[in-house]
């Protein structure tokens, strides 16, 4: 028998992912109450209201930029909508200024583990067998996964747990808004400059 989830906890995941309640329920139930395991149930399941548009073609959207540290620090970032109409809201508006400010906060070197160069993810890669080359080679590649992960988490700026909210990353943190606001969102690209780099 699984332990009873309280209704502030379903709705915190209902928020972060916009799946069905029920479907909130069962996931939390699952993992424990354990918010993070959940929302990955749900994503490995499929079961947000946001997955069904993730094809749909982002034509619109806002350029924005943000100036930190008294001009020490500067972000561009594009971010795409399906709509002009959305691209003006203010929930709009304020997607794009948190993911600005936790570019400038976090400093991520590529956009997604899909953008790591393969001589950079070989390099690691073979750092961290290295590392643990004396075990058995099934424990080589789980620590050698895990480091992997890890090293997404720093350097992928959708893998990074966003600054607002640790406990999302910031790909979960944009679709979370493609559910409120029932469009598909695109990051598109960013650039980040730091004085004297």
């Amino acid at each position: 028998m699984s332990a009873k989830i309280d209704m502030s906890l379903i709705k915190t995941l209902r928020g972060r992912t916009d799946a069905p309640i029920m479907d909130c329920k069962t996931a939390l139930e699952e993992t424990g109450g354990d918010l993070t395991k959940a929302a990955e149930v749900l994503r490995r399941k499929g079961i947000t209201k946001g997955q069904e548009k993730k094809d749909r073609v982002t034509s619109e959207g806002l350029i924005a930029s943000y100036i930190h540290f008294g001009g020490k620090i500067g972000v561009l970032v594009e971010i795409n909508c399906e709509t002009d109409f959305v691209a003006r809201t203010e929930e709009f508006k304020n997607l794009v200024k948190d993911v600005t400010m936790h570019i400038a906060a976090s400093n991520p070197k590529y956009l997604s583990q899909e953008d790591v160069p393969s001589d950079v993810l070989k390099k690691e890669t073979d750092l961290y067998n290295s590392q643990v080359k004396d075990k058995p080679a099934a424990v080589v590649e789980k620590i050698t996964k895990g480091k992997l992960k890890k090293f997404f988490s720093e350097v992928c700026l959708l893998s990074q747990p966003f600054i607002k909210d640790p406990n999302i990353t910031v790909g979960e943190y944009i679709s979370s808004y493609i559910g409120k606001i029932k469009e598909n969102i695109r990051l598109k690209r960013f650039i980040r400059y730091q004085l004297g780099e």
